[in-house]
């Protein structure tokens, strides 16, 4: 299974001393910051992004420091940190494999799940005719949902506890390496109380902060499991309605409706009242995000090439590095040309 300390232990080796430890926190946490966003796809990390979004500092700080003292990481400046040689060991010899997909999914994982162990209580019920039962989720949203499934599905109820039984079973079979225990002792049905992240975690005999990882990778590969597939019938109502919002912002999107009525960025910094540096940070957001985003009115095409051959030839994506070879360019400029071409050019 894969561990919270190998997954920072693998961010740090992508970051390459190029940002601090907390980039990860802000990672893991899903941030919606512009620098944040950026790293995730400079540094090839949108996987892990919002993967653990009740991760406190203080947890993290505590990681960071066990792994200091377990030799793994160094000290390379302030608040900086870089594996050792034992820590590129450690991450040589330990699996990396996962179906985590958090920069996709992790604006609705939570939901979905609710709507899961919310849809197996009551089938679990129905199967056995009890009617009288605290619903384990509170979400109204969660329970209109399941009004409509019930009603759409068209699927007798005293059938529906073992196609949806045989659904989630198909799906999990498809599953390497994971342990259905660890959602299966979540789940609230007839007569059972599912068991916290807490209580699950010492059933498996798991740290905690591993437990919740393992989690959230077990829902990302029933959620792609059941997109990919065609054949689950019940399991397909899950994903109803729960396309991934707009990526932006909803500032970048303010922003977003002032360009594309030609006003250039001086201009819209000063009809929000806001910094221009905000306004710029929108900008890269666009790079980031829309594939029909230009980036030439902003930075001549010869000058776009200059700095993406600068990153490569000197193995950095640290703006400052990248400046001092290139005195005219601007870090605007810098990032614009690593949020629109970072990800595809850097290799």
């Amino acid at each position: 299974m894969l561990q919270l300390e190998t997954v920072i232990l693998y961010c740090l080796k992508q970051l390459n001393n190029e940002r601090t430890i907390y980039s990860i926190f802000h990672l893991l946490n899903g941030k919606k910051s512009s620098q944040t966003i950026q790293d995730a796809h400079l540094f090839s990390l949108k996987e892990f992004f919002g993967v653990y979004e009740t991760l406190t500092r203080e947890d993290f700080e505590h990681i960071t420091e066990d792994l200091f003292k377990k030799n793994l990481i160094d000290g390379c400046g302030e608040q900086r940190y870089q594996l050792t040689v034992l820590g590129l060991d450690h991450l040589k010899n330990t699996s990396m494999d996962h179906y985590l997909n958090g920069w996709n999914f992790h604006l609705f994982t939570t939901l979905f799940w609710e709507r899961l162990s919310f849809l197996i209580q009551v089938t679990s019920n129905l199967v056995y005719e009890e009617s009288k039962y605290i619903p384990i989720q509170k979400n109204k949203d969660v329970h209109n949902w399941l009004k409509s499934l019930l009603t759409e599905i068209q699927v007798p109820r005293n059938e529906l506890g073992s196609i949806l039984y045989s659904e989630i079973l198909d799906c999990l079979n498809g599953a390497k390496d994971l342990d259905p225990a660890i959602l299966v002792y979540r789940l609230t049905g007839f007569q059972q109380i599912g068991l916290t992240a807490l209580q699950a975690a010492r059933k498996r005999e798991m740290a905690l902060h591993d437990y919740q990882l393992e989690f959230i990778n077990t829902l990302h590969y029933l959620i792609q499991k059941i997109k990919d597939s065609n054949s689950f019938h019940i399991l397909t109502f899950l994903l109803k309605d729960l396309e991934k919002d707009d990526e932006l912002t909803i500032s970048a999107r303010k922003t977003w409706n002032f360009l594309i009525q030609g006003n250039s960025p001086g201009k819209i910094a000063d009809l929000r009242n806001l910094k221009l540096s905000t306004i710029e940070d929108h900008l890269v957001e666009f790079a980031l995000h829309l594939p029909n985003f230009s980036i030439d009115p902003y930075v001549d095409k010869e000058l776009q090439t200059k700095i993406i051959e600068i990153s490569r030839s000197i193995g950095t994506r640290q703006l400052k590095r990248i400046k001092d070879e290139l005195k005219s360019v601007t870090y605007f400029q810098i990032r614009l040309v690593l949020a629109k071409y970072g990800d595809e050019k850097w290799n």
